[in-house]
């Protein structure tokens, strides 16, 4: 069984979904692809796993490295996976382009290349915001694209994190 709740954030409500196993999806409350992997049949509680959930988001949004990882229970393909896994590898405070991350899926999955567009697929369809900080994927020139959270978010979050000067 899901349950799923909310947590305010300085840049807006977030909404937080877990099962038995872990955190299923953190969102921002009106972003694409919003709670898509929310069960139907959720109940609207907090449980330990989402308490985890909301003391992680209140050590990040101080500036800080939280020390810990609430658990995680992802829910995608095995592409997917592999991206995310690889996401989680960008160190807090810094950046990857999606250039960089298709060159290790490549690497992986022993094939000469892999689409950039493939890897910004996978990237935007991450169910789990901050945790798996798909905010840290730039692109190649340096640019700011491709959040589903906004544009705005991901400069807050990386100015947040040092990774970027304002």
């Amino acid at each position: 069984m899901q349950s799923l709740a909310f947590y305010d954030s300085p840049l807006g409500k977030m909404s937080i979904a877990a099962d038995e196993e872990g955190i299923v999806g953190i969102w921002f409350c009106g972003q694409k692809y919003d709670q898509r992997s929310v069960d139907p049949h959720v109940q609207k509680q907090e449980t330990p796993m989402i308490a985890e959930a909301k003391r992680y988001l209140d050590l990040y949004f101080t500036g800080k490295e939280p020390p810990f990882t609430p658990p995680l229970h992802l829910l995608g393909t095995p592409f997917q996976m592999l991206v995310w896994r690889l996401l989680r590898e960008i160190p807090y405070g810094s950046t990857c382009t999606y250039r960089e991350i298709a060159q290790k899926v490549a690497c992986e999955m022993q094939r000469n290349s892999m689409s950039a567009q493939a890897i910004g697929s996978a990237v935007g369809h991450n169910p789990i915001s901050i945790i798996i900080p798909c905010h840290r994927v730039i692109g190649s020139d340096g640019s700011l694209t491709g959040y589903a959270g906004g544009i705005e978010r991901k400069q807050y979050l990386l100015t947040l994190e040092g990774a970027l000067r304002t």
